[in-house]
């Protein structure tokens, strides 16, 4: 029979040996992100690059897309396998059409600099299909009363034609109380314009939080990779096909 003594040094080796993986699992996580964030930082200019290059090109509709590094595709593999690129790829398979892409989205934007940068631009352009995701950025420092003030001058200057989105689930904490407050805001005002909107919190909730780390997310840990990138594709997507069969109709 095990001494007393022996059972308790068992007890405490056990102990100190899970504390030591949990250690070096969070250390190992830290790194990763650490430096999968120099490393999506690092595909900032490049996706910048892709999208200024598609905006030179012609097309027999126009898709226009508004939004922040998530519509720049950081985090995917190539800006083509970002939902924009996803949702523009939907559009020329539903319609046998060409497609030329204008992306005005901004790396980092919130809603204000939706505001100042992408409605400036919106305004000389006719598109037949413009999706709108902003907001995820202003969750670090919600002002609710600011954000519904700057939500409701963007969607009141957007086309009856903009398929908008709410923001994605956070999973946890008191991020994902800010965004749910936040897509309270996002309803109510799109109502009020008359706007549809994507469902992309319930899409991304749906994954639940375990599922989207290991399966969704870039190596930061925060923007969505290829497959995440097919999740959001997939808020928008009926939408989408909708708007263009519209077209079809209007033809």
């Amino acid at each position: 029979m095990p001494s007393p003594f022996r059972a308790l040094s068992v007890a405490l080796g056990s102990v100190a040996l899970l504390a030591a993986t949990v250690a070096t699992g969070r250390y190992l996580v830290i790194c990763r992100r650490t430096n999968g964030m120099v490393l999506l930082d690092d595909m900032i200019p490049i996706h910048s690059a892709h999208w200024r290059a598609q905006q030179r090109e012609t097309g027999e509709l126009l898709y226009v897309a508004i939004g922040d590094s998530a519509a720049q595709g950081i985090g995917a593999s190539r800006p083509g396998h970002s939902y924009v690129g996803l949702l523009a790829r939907v559009i020329r398979h539903d319609t046998g059409r060409t497609v030329r892409v204008i992306n005005l989205s901004q790396s980092g934007a919130r809603v204000r600099e939706a505001l100042a940068n992408s409605l400036p631009m919106l305004a000389r352009l006719k598109p037949d299909v413009l999706t709108v995701s902003i907001g995820a950025n202003d969750v670090a420092d919600f002002d609710a009363e600011r954000f519904e003030a700057e939500l409701r001058e963007l969607y009141s200057s957007l086309p009856g034609i903009a398929i908008v989105a709410d923001l994605p689930s956070f999973y946890f904490g008191e991020a994902e109380r800010r965004v749910r407050t936040a897509n309270e805001i996002v309803h109510r005002v799109a109502a009020e314009n008359h706007l549809e909107v994507a469902p992309l919190y319930r899409i991304t909730r749906g994954r639940t939080a375990a599922r989207t780390a290991l399966r969704d997310v870039a190596a930061d840990f925060f923007h969505p990779n290829d497959r995440g990138y097919s999740v959001w594709a997939s808020a928008f997507e009926p939408l989408v096909i909708q708007a263009v069969r519209t077209l079809r109709t209007l033809a």
